[in-house]
């Protein structure tokens, strides 16, 4: 898909409206598989032990209890991110679209507990999230 030309941007705002309900729905979709299946009961992707283990090594130290937004800020962090993933893309089915991650484990989705990350990361946090217990308390 080409980007839009000068002329083409009066749509951006329309085109990121779009973004954000996909993104919201894909959010709303999967606290709801949490809440009736609980995270231990589903695969996020084919690959979700590979993910898990790859991400761990590459990111031993992130707390995916509660997330610090400025780890996933700084310009080191963005490569690193951005290095790892690419290593998937084609792999993971929408690997670089946007998505929104719980930064707090604990709660549900709300406007001070959300953060944009890529599919990918949003995949290896939930998966570890899912795999170390952390998301059972949101089944009901």
């Amino acid at each position: 898909m080409a980007l839009p030309t000068a002329e083409e941007t009066g749509n951006m705002a329309e085109m990121e409206m779009q973004w954000a309900v996909k993104a919201m729905h894909h959010a709303e979709t999967y606290m709801k598989l949490l809440k009736t299946v609980g995270g231990n009961n589903f695969k996020l992707t084919a690959i979700d032990d590979e993910l898990y283990a790859d991400f761990k090594k590459n990111f031993p130290d992130l707390n995916i209890e509660k997330l610090d937004e400025s780890e996933f800020k700084t310009e080191v962090s963005k490569a690193k991110w951005r290095d790892f993933i690419n290593k998937y893309e084609n792999r993971v089915t929408d690997f670089n679209f946007g998505s929104l991650v719980r930064i707090d484990c604990k709660g549900d989705y709300t406007e001070d507990n959300t953060m944009f990350v890529m599919r990918t990361q949003f995949y290896c946090i939930e998966i570890a999230r899912n795999k170390e217990g952390l998301n059972d308390s949101i089944k009901a």
